[in-house]
This record gives structure tokens, C-alpha cells and sequence, in this order.
């Protein structure tokens, strides 16, 4: 018990060292620590990598840096997350599920109990309403709130003539309050048949036109990323996903790994590796990168803007601190791999 509080107390004193230096080393009311961890420092690279997570305005800025230099392939890295469990409709428009029920044995007519399961960002007035569809027929609505729940409709027919299951999500908006969005995860029939939304759906932006239409065939944030580069307009040889594993710490550490494995059987001859990252968090992601992939490579950092706030508010003074912590235990776990050979430290993390 004794050892217990003594261990918590030098834990705790040890966090208390590091934010007292941060507090007098890089004054929160200035810019001193927010510039010094937006860093950029480009090189001249024949290959870009783009973290798979980052908003579709730097997605489309990393394209643009890929069309407007001599690159030779993007790579784009992401982990398999829990947050991908369910889809994100973020905008007005239709999720479309293609169930394939054609092999159903049991053709009777008769009631099918159809489920969603689904939940908004948020409830009460920020609750997300969606229109369910059986082909072109509306078959009910729905507001759904923060909490994971099943929405139920039955339906009478024949599974076989099902096409597809249309959940339309028309009441987007964004506020000073918060941003309401609609995520679904699956549709259940009968309790037996369940259809997840990856590779089975697609998601039509706006309009049910086909014009801004997102294929769901992916499981990581690097494939996600990688369609919409190919959405934009890349040519979809020069853009490969990179996928890491799926794990709840040291995101940026598993995707530099999962690189580093890809690089191994990779025909590609590497010059030099430009990254693409956002705001503060680069010169973490700078940092692991060099220190997972050695001196063998050149490896520059391309800093996007961030902008989601002011760090001059309160809330984002507490995000530019935590932002310096994570770094300063980043750069702890990753001493083994200044000391031993990768091979060595690979079953630690």
C-alpha cells in the first residue's frame, strides 16, 4: 500500500515538474509554444505522406502540394479505430445500403422487423432526423439522440426484392453550440441479418445524384483518406493506404510503424519524405517519424493551419499544454528505439 502512494505521489509530482517548465519556458499567453510545435520544415521529397485523420480542408491542401510538386506516390496512414465502428453523415444527404438479400432461402410474404442502430452527436435540440426508405418507398422517420439506440420499422414483403435501404439525413447545422451530425453503424433485419455499413453502402452528399458519392469500402482512417484524395482527382496508382492496427494509445506511433513495415516491401526508391500534419500536433508526429524510420531517410514536416480556434481562448491554452505533455511522453516511449535495433523493441508496443 505504502509503495502504491508513493509511486502515485512521484507520478504526480513528476506531471507537476513538467507543466510548471512548460508555464516558464513557453508563456501560454503568447505564442512561443504553439509556434514551436506547428513546425514545418520542408525538404525536397519524392514521397508525401498525409495522416489519415486530418479534416477534409487539409486532406485538400495536401492534394494540392502533391499536384503542385514532382512527388511520386502519397502515402496516406490511419489506424483502424473504434470511431469507424459507425459511419459519420456530416452533411445533408443519403446513406445507402445495398443488402444483397438474394440468396435469403425464405421468400414468404410476410412482416420483417428492420432495425437501425444509430445515435446523434447530440439530444434535444441538437437531435439528428432521418428519413428510412425501402427502395423508393418512405417508410418512416426518425429523431435520433446521443444515445446508441435501435430505430424499428416492419416492413411487409419479400427480402429478395429489397435493392437497397435509404436513410436520409436532412437536418445538418452547426452552431455556436455544436455541430449535429447522424452516425449509423448498421441495419439489423429479423434479428439475424446484420448489415454492417462498410461494404455495404455508400454515401451520397447533398443531392441522391451520384455526384458527390463516397464508397464505404474501407477500415482505417488511411483508407478513408486515401478516397478522397481519388475523389478530388488523383490518379488512384499514385495513392496508397497504409493502415495501422487498431489500438487506443500511441496512434502516431502505430502509424509510423505500420509505414515502416510498408516500406520493407515497397519497390518505390525513396529521395526524400515530405509529411503532411496539422497544427501543433506535427512536431510529434515529425518527431516519431525520424525516430522510427532512423537516419536512413531525409524527413521533412509540413505544418497545415489548424482552424478550429484562437489559442488565445482559455480552452485552447489548456489543448496547446496538453499538446506539449503528449509530445514530452512521446519522447519517452521512444528512447528504446534510440537505444536498441527495431527489432528488438517491435513486441513493445
Amino acid at each position: 500500500m505504502v509503495k502504491k502512494t508513493k509511486k502515485k505521489i512521484i507520478i504526480a509530482l513528476a506531471i507537476l515538474s513538467i507543466m510548471s517548465g512548460t508555464l516558464l519556458f513557453f508563456p501560454l499567453t503568447g505564442e512561443k509554444l504553439p509556434q514551436f510545435l506547428s513546425k514545418t520544415r520542408k525538404v525536397d521529397a519524392n514521397l508525401l505522406i498525409v495522416e489519415g485523420w486530418l479534416p477534409d480542408s487539409a486532406i485538400k491542401l495536401a492534394y494540392n502540394e502533391f499536384k503542385n510538386n514532382n512527388y511520386d506516390l502519397i502515402i496516406t496512414t490511419g489506424l483502424k479505430h473504434n470511431d469507424l465502428d459507425y459511419f459519420m453523415v456530416a452533411s445533408n444527404g443519403f446513406l445507402i445500403f445495398y443488402p444483397d438479400l438474394d440468396t435469403i432461402i425464405n421468400n414468404r410474404l410476410h412482416n420483417h422487423k428492420i432495425e437501425v442502430l444509430a445515435h446523434s452527436k447530440m439530444g434535444g435540440d441538437y437531435c439528428s432526423h432521418f428519413n428510412f426508405y425501402v427502395n423508393d418507398s418512405l417508410i418512416a422517420d426518425f429523431y435520433a439522440d446521443a444515445l446508441e439506440r435501435k430505430y424499428m420499422i416492419t416492413w411487409e414483403g419479400s427480402l429478395k426484392e429489397i435493392d437497397s435501404l435509404v436513410l436520409h439525413f436532412d437536418n445538418d447545422m452547426v452552431d455556436d453550440y455544436g455541430d449535429r451530425n447522424l452516425y449509423i453503424k448498421e441495419i439489423i433485419i429479423d434479428d439475424e441479418i446484420i448489415i454492417p455499413y462498410q461494404f455495404n453502402s455508400e454515401c451520397d452528399i447533398g443531392q441522391l445524384d451520384g455526384k458527390e458519392r463516397i464508397v464505404n469500402d474501407f477500415e482505417s482512417h488511411a483508407e478513408i483518406a486515401r478516397n478522397k484524395l481519388v475523389t478530388f482527382g488523383l490518379d488512384s496508382a499514385s495513392v496508397v493506404a497504409v493502415p495501422g492496427k487498431r489500438v487506443k494509445m500511441n496512434r502516431t506511433l502505430t502509424s509510423a510503424l505500420a509505414f515502416k513495415d510498408w516500406l520493407k516491401t515497397s519497390p518505390i526508391e525513396v529521395k526524400a519524405i515530405n509529411i503532411v500534419s496539422l497544427g501543433m500536433h506535427s512536431r510529434r508526429t515529425s518527431m516519431t517519424f525520424n525516430k522510427i524510420l532512423g537516419k536512413s531517410y531525409n524527413i521533412g514536416i509540413i505544418s497545415l493551419p489548424d482552424n478550429s480556434g484562437s489559442v488565445n481562448k482559455s480552452s485552447d491554452r489548456f489543448g496547446v499544454l496538453g499538446e506539449f505533455l503528449r509530445l514530452v511522453y512521446y519522447r519517452i516511449i521512444l528512447i528504446p528505439f534510440d537505444l536498441l535495433n527495431w527489432s528488438m523493441v517491435k513486441g513493445m508496443f
